[in-house]
């Protein structure tokens, strides 16, 4: 048994509690960089708040969100934040099959594995 790595309810517990750590912090960290680069850019531009106007039409989309944010555009870099963001629940889901599977605690892995298919059907069903 030496060098197999034995998994533990408080290791799997660890690990999810790190993953969410780093994953809003990591969000914060892009979405406060991108508002400091807009506002820097865009800061002194007048606002006309009698028309709305949504977010254009490739900051709808992954691709567009990175092709932006590679650009260093500022509402390109916020919304990959809020992706990332949305992204750390899903993760932490994948990280409990693992973990649950890694146990050899079948049930939760049903359980997780029903949660995971719940969440990408919500995300794909609202595009």
């Amino acid at each position: 048994m030496l060098g197999v790595p034995t998994w533990s309810d408080r290791k799997v517990e660890e690990g999810i509690g790190t993953l969410l750590r780093t994953g809003v912090l990591l969000s914060a960290a892009i979405v406060f960089l991108g508002g400091a680069l807009y506002l820097a850019r865009h800061g002194e531009s007048p606002t006309d708040y009698r028309v709305f106007r949504g977010e254009p039409s490739e900051l709808r989309q992954i691709r567009g969100i990175v092709h932006e944010a590679i650009s260093l555009r500022g509402r390109g870099i916020i919304q990959l934040g809020l992706l990332l963001l949305i992204a750390t629940p899903v993760a932490r889901v994948i990280f409990s099959i693992f973990g649950f599977a890694a146990e050899k605690d079948y049930l939760y892995v049903g359980f997780a594995s029903v949660v995971l298919v719940i969440l990408v059907c919500g995300l794909l069903g609202s595009s």
